[in-house]
């Protein structure tokens, strides 16, 4: 099942400047696990060495934060809109 997943800027050198890439998965997990075949490395900028994503890496199923779903394990259907949303911080 193919989703597409939009790439934040400071990502898209792992993806060939590709703004928007597709990725198989039922759900969230399988999703960045096909992403860091495609991509190597990009598992390891969204993920912490326990394969926990990173407190600031958020990831939105369409348009829905997985923090208030089922985090990693939220599925994925076929056709639906990922997007990688890193943390801004400032004042």
């Amino acid at each position: 099942m193919a989703v597409s997943v939009k790439i934040p800027t400071p990502l898209r050198r792992l993806t060939d400047q590709q703004s928007t890439v597709s990725a198989d998965g039922g759900d969230v997990s399988a999703m960045i696990e096909s992403l860091d075949g495609s991509f190597p490395g990009i598992k390891a900028r969204l993920c912490d060495d326990s394969g926990e994503l990173r407190h600031f890496v958020n990831i939105y199923v369409n348009g829905e934060d997985i923090r208030y779903l089922d985090g990693t394990d939220t599925s994925l259907s076929d056709g639906d809109e990922v997007s990688i949303v890193p943390a801004v911080a400032g004042g």
